[in-house]
This record gives structure tokens, sequence and C-alpha cells, in this order.
């Protein structure tokens, strides 16, 4: 896990000063143990490193013979038998996970990236073709964005980079800022700040002279409908995946550990790494204080005293909240609006007092239908059913001045392009959200939070092993009655029952409505005359949501406090070092 950046100049176009110390030190969070830089001709590469693999050998930039030279963040998990099956008669120089995207590269071209198995944000400079390439991984679990400038294509892991270097001003996009206050996260390549732009997950670039001139997709999931596949062949089709994917995410040459939370997909993990286990897993769980919350703490302490994992809990108060919020925004340079950010911020902080790596379980819901707005989608309308996410969160409270007009465009589209021939309506509600709401937030959210304090984050279950075992499954081994996961939850039944799957699921909840309305009346004035906040809102209707309580207002009050703070640090440049307080009131 680590930061990259660089810039492909434009033939004749002038350098801003001090460029590559610029972005050094913007991603410098990401990659703590060092640093490393390449410049040929008017190509700039800089590179942060996060030790994981190789840890005295594996620094970057990688370079070959012929100049052909790489940087890279995240994780080749396949790395040795890629050198062992296609690379054996290559020298390698390092033992490093992401030299053999290097030597593939020079070996097979573009279509390197179709032997990867992790996750990764890619630049690789070919001098013999004058070309950059960048590539991101299927899922998108590693970030990478792009501006085009006057000075040519710059790209890097954080916009924050971007902006810190002086290549792009931050500016708010309208139509992506009404995105993120409807739907918590903002879809597609368009990002929330102008001008910057995501490499979307699967994509590769081919950047000439500062410019893009191609783009290739590889595709996270499978096409075509449901296989015919009966149960006992799924179970053990999904137990040889999981066991796979689950060693392959546990190869480190430092401490890991694992998030664990009360639900199936963790517990899942953690049941494949005992199995597979020479030491105890290190477990962390996040609760919360509040009883308005869903605690899960007893559920995931019950699981790891059975899988005798050492396991480490928090507790995530009222005042962790107030006073670390502007912070954990601060982190959230491409903003998800997921109260989520909260524990998994704190969390992560805390852990990396133990371990460099954490595995999670990012991913489950997605795969195998866990959401109960997807067992919605599958009811005609006349028994309840509905589109996902058909009403916006502040749309419902008519908060705004006036009403944002295409704000279900982004996901509306996205929804055309996943609904290919023969997939059930299941099917293209979880392809839709793997395709906008897994990278755009809960990733998102993954990565940034875990990356403010130097930590790697895994999720063994976004994993082409787990895919193909999941995601044609028929929709009966999905979903059925009013349960979802329903085959993830059988192979728990069989090899961990501790976890006790069939148990009615909780659901995951922070208590910010709670924390806020016990704050309601400071908090609504700071709010209400935060300009970004008044530009969309009338004063009046805020001040009075903020003092009103409830789920739905609280949920909405979250949603702005969340966008003024991420305004006032991202956009006006305030220092995000005070509490919520603190931060609202500072005058730019």
């Amino acid at each position: 896990m680590c930061g990259i950046a660089g810039l492909a100049r434009a033939p004749g176009a002038p350098l801003p000063p001090d460029l590559l110390a610029r972005l050094d030190a913007a991603l410098a969070h990401r990659g703590p143990d060092g640093s490393g830089r390449h410049e040929a001709g008017d190509m700039l590469l800089v590179h942060r490193r996060l030790a994981i693999i190789d840890i005295a050998g594996g620094a970057q930039p990688l370079a070959a013979p012929d100049g052909t030279t790489l940087i890279a963040n995240g994780e080749i998990y396949s790395y040795r038998e890629l050198r062992r099956d296609l690379l054996a008669d290559i020298p390698f120089a390092t033992e490093s996970d992401c030299e053999v995207a290097l030597h593939l590269y020079r070996k097979e071209g573009i279509g390197f990236v179709d032997r990867l198995r992790g996750m990764w944000a890619i630049a690789l400079h070919d001098p013999r073709s004058r070309q950059l390439l960048l590539s991101r991984d299927p899922f998108g679990i590693k970030p990478l964005y792009i501006a085009n400038t006057r000075f040519g294509l710059a790209f890097a892991s954080e916009p924050r980079a971007l902006i810190a270097a002086g290549l792009v001003t931050p500016e708010v996009e309208p139509r992506a800022r009404d995105e993120l206050l409807e739907l918590q996260f903002t879809t597609g390549r368009r990002t929330i700040l102008r001008g910057i732009e995501r490499v979307l997950p699967g994509e590769t670039l081919i950047i000439a002279a500062g410019r893009v001139v191609d783009r290739h997709r590889r595709p996270a999931l499978p096409e075509g409908g449901p296989e015919t596949i009966g149960e006992k062949e799924a179970l053990a089709r999904l137990d040889r995946a999981l066991e796979e994917s689950v060693s392959l995410h546990q190869r480190s040459d430092v401490p890991y550990g694992l998030f664990l939370s009360g639900g199936t997909d963790s517990a899942a993990i953690l049941a494949l790494m005992r199995r597979m286990a020479d030491r105890p897993v290190v477990a962390f769980t996040a609760g919360f204080d509040d009883p308005s919350a869903a605690d899960e703490r007893a559920a995931a302490r019950e699981a790891a005293q059975a899988a005798g994992a050492a396991h480490v809990e928090i507790t995530v108060t009222e005042a962790d909240f107030l006073r670390h919020l502007p912070a954990i925004v601060d982190a959230m340079d491409d903003p998800a609006a997921d109260y989520a950010i909260v524990p998994t911020w704190l969390l992560a902080r805390h852990a990396r007092a133990d371990v460099t790596v954490v595995l999670s379980g990012e991913g489950g819901d997605e795969l195998f239908a866990g959401y109960g707005r997807y067992r919605s989608a599958l009811r005609p309308w006349w028994l309840g059913g509905r589109a996902m996410r058909s009403r916006g969160i502040l749309e419902r409270l008519r908060l705004r001045r006036s009403p944002p007009q295409f704000w279900r465009s982004g996901l509306a589209e996205s929804a055309e392009r996943v609904m290919l021939p023969g997939r059930t309506r299941l099917m293209v509600a979880q392809a839709a959200d793997i395709a906008e709401w897994l990278p755009n937030d809960l990733l998102v959210k993954l990565d940034r939070c875990l990356m403010a304090h130097g930590l790697e984050g895994r999720t063994p279950l976004l994993d082409p092993a787990v895919v193909a075992a999941s995601f044609c499954l028929p929709d009966r081994l999905k979903v059925r009655g009013r349960l979802g996961k329903w085959l993830l939850r059988a192979w728990l039944e069989r090899h961990f029952p501790a976890a006790r799957p069939f148990a009615p699921k909780q659901g995951f909840t922070v208590p910010v409505a709670a924390w806020i309305a016990r704050s309601g009346q400071r908090l609504g004035a700071l709010v209400a005359a935060d300009e970004a906040i008044a530009e969309i809102c009338a004063p009046e209707r805020v001040r009075a949501l903020f003092e009103a309580g409830g789920k739905l207002a609280g949920f909405a009050a979250w949603t702005l406090l969340f966008y003024a703070l991420w305004h006032r640090v991202h956009i006006r440049g305030i220092d995000p070092g005070g509490d919520v307080f603190d931060v609202l009131a500072a005058k730019a």
C-alpha cells in the first residue's frame, strides 16, 4: 500500500515550481517508509512507500534494463505464481510483488493487467513508445485520479495531491455535489472537484504527449445469467475459493490482523484465517456507548473467542465524534458521507499500533446479495418493490431551496450499462452497486480512513475466485424469504457455527443522529450559517432540522454537517485541527 503521483508533460509545457516535492509531501501519509522519484524527459513519477513485502529491497520506482519504469500502489497477491509460471526465465531485481507487473508488461504489453490478481493502481513509463500507462484494479479497491492541466496530464492516488501541487484549483462541481447530498457518494468518472476525474475501476489508460490516447477496461464481473448448480456443489466450490483467497491475502512480511464486525462477511474471513493460522488471529472491533446504536461487539466477541483470536475492542463516543470528525473529513478528499467513516478511522488509528495490514469484509453484501434493497428490487411494485435509491436524502425532507435535477442520472446510466442479457433483476441490482456504491463509497472510505494512519486494508471477498463462486449463483442460493447471503450463511453454519449466521441481522448503525441531537441547537446554527450550506438550503430550515431529532432528520443533519466540514477543509482551506465547533466557526 503506497501513494503514487506524477505528470506526463505536454510538449513544450512549463513545470510548476517544486512539483515533485509537493506531490511527495501531499502523499507522505500513504507511504511513511520512504519515497522515490523518476524523471525522464517529459515523464515525472513520484512514489511513497508503505513497506509490506520485501521490506529491505522492494523500494520503488522499479526499472527494467530497457528503461521501462513502474510505480504502484497496492498488492499483487499472485506474484509468486506469476514468477514461477510465466516469468521463470526473467531475472528479478527484488522480491517485491509489484515487480511482476513490470516484467509482464514487457512480455505481453497492455494485456498484462488481465494476469494480475490483487488490488492496484499502477503507473508505468515505457520510454520506447514514449507513453505512460495508468491502470486500476477491476473493483476499484485502490484509487487513482487524473487531471488534464496546462502542464499535461497529472495523476495521483488522492485528489489532494493534485491540488497541493498547484495543478488544480479546488472548486466544486455542482452536479456531483448534488449526488453527494442525495446519495452520500458520487458516481462515475467525474468527482466533486472540478477538473479531477477518476480512473474507472478496471480501466487502463494510455497517455502520449500529455493526453489520453486510448482506454481499455477489464470487467469485475462475469457476463451472462445464473448458472445451474446445486447447493452442495456450490458450497464446496465456495470453500475452495474462500480458502485460496484468504491464503493469498495473508501474504505479508509485516504483522496483520482483521477488522471484525458482528456480521457474516468478516466472520467468514475469521474462520478461514483460523483454519490456516499458525498463531492467534488479531481481531479489532469498534462499538458505541449510545443505546440508539446496534452494538456488534458482543457477537464479534463470541466469534473471536470461538476462533481463539486475540480480540481488541474500542468504544467510539460522542466526544470522539465531536473531537475527531474534522480530521476524519480531512481524510475524505474524494467525499463519501458515510457515517461509518467515524468508527473506521478511529479503529484504524488504534490498530496501527499493533499491525500494518488488516483484512476486511467489504464486498460480501454486494457479491452474495445481503442488502434489504436487493430483496425489495426483486418484488414487483404492487408488492412493495421499488428501485434502489429512488429518493434522495435531502429530497425526502424538501430541505433544498430548489430541487436538484440530475442527481440520479449517474445511477441510471450505470444501471443501463450493467443490464446485460441473461442477468436476473437481482444480478443487475448487485452489479449496479458493485459499479458505483462499492468503489465510490465503501472502498474509498476504507482506503482513506486506513491510509490516514499508514495502514493497509485488504478485501479477500473481492477476489476473482470468490466472484466466480458467488456472482452467478442462482437467485435461490443468494436470497430466501427475508434472508440474503444464503450460501455464505450456509457455509458458515457448516464451518463456523459460532458466528450464528442465521440469526437476525442487526444492521450496522452509528449513532450520529443522537450525537448531533444533543448539540443540535449549537450545531444547527453553525451549519446553517456556512456559506456552502446557505447556497443550497434556507438557514431556518437547517436550524429546524438539527433541532428536530428522529432518524430521518438525523441522517439529513449528518449529511449537511459532513458537507459543511468537507467544503471548509477541502475548498476553503480551513485547518481541520480543531473540533467540530472550532472548524465550523473558523474564518477562512
